[in-house]
């Protein structure tokens, strides 16, 4: 549980405990632990909590889910002077009346999940001058809550996003059913780093790298064996 009484020392031996526990699945399966890089998800943690981590210098990227509260946070001034070294995921849904904050404040959106979503972020961003890189959301359930595109139709949503102005397609991100044995999530892992492998063999451009993010905290081991290299971790970061 993530309690805003977390210190910094917890969440310091926390989120070394996390790159070790990468570090070994990376082991396991034959990985470079250096190619998967560390989203801290800080959308219940405080900016003094968020300030503890970043100074560990053990995450660079950070993800926030809901967009109201977000910028405040990340303007606060415990973070104004750390936010420069910080690359900003938006990983919640995507409302079109929220795109234009979206495109000015992120660095970077996880959750893509339809051509309408993309063309309004996309009109927002080329208006902010920016080329924002996107994850693309694959769906993997059948729950309606959950947002995300069917794997079937995840490749003609990335050609068709790459032609827009104001967008940079950059990977896939899906979340994982809920399960209590980790294990039986294997086969989704699997099946969305083959639709990586085949629509993301190259970068985007010589200074840009392509992104899978997968797993979580009750997931996240056998997502890196099975080819994550964003895995999305909160609790296990920030909570006692």
């Amino acid at each position: 549980m993530i309690t805003q009484e977390t210190s910094a020392e917890q969440i310091t031996a926390n989120a070394k405990a996390v790159i070790s526990r990468i570090a070994a699945a990376c082991a396991r399966a034959g990985r470079d632990p250096a190619q998967v890089e560390l989203l801290a998800v800080t959308k219940y943690a405080g900016p003094a909590q968020i300030r503890a981590l970043l100074e560990t210098g053990l995450a660079r990227h950070a993800g926030e889910s809901r967009m109201q509260g977000a910028a405040e946070k990340w303007s606060s001034p415990e973070l104004a002077g750390l936010r420069a070294g910080v690359t900003l995921h938006f990983l919640g849904h995507l409302q079109s009346n929220k795109a234009a904050k979206a495109a000015s404040f992120f660095d970077a959106i996880d959750s893509v999940d339809s051509m309408e979503a993309a063309r309004v972020l996309s009109r927002k961003a080329a208006e902010a001058g920016r080329k924002l890189p996107v994850l693309i959301q694959v769906k993997l359930t059948e729950k309606e809550t959950q947002s995300g595109v069917s794997a079937a139709e995840a490749a003609a949503l990335v050609q068709e996003t790459a032609k827009l102005e104001g967008l940079s397609p950059r990977g896939y991100m899906a979340i994982a059913p809920v399960t209590s044995d980790p294990e039986e999530l294997r086969p989704y892992f699997r099946a969305v780093k083959r639709l990586f492998d085949a629509d993301f063999a190259r970068p985007a451009a010589p200074d840009s790298k392509n992104y899978l993010s997968l797993g979580m905290t009750h997931d996240f081991e056998i997502a890196v064996e099975e080819g994550s290299n964003l895995p999305r971790i909160g609790s296990a970061i920030f909570g006692n």
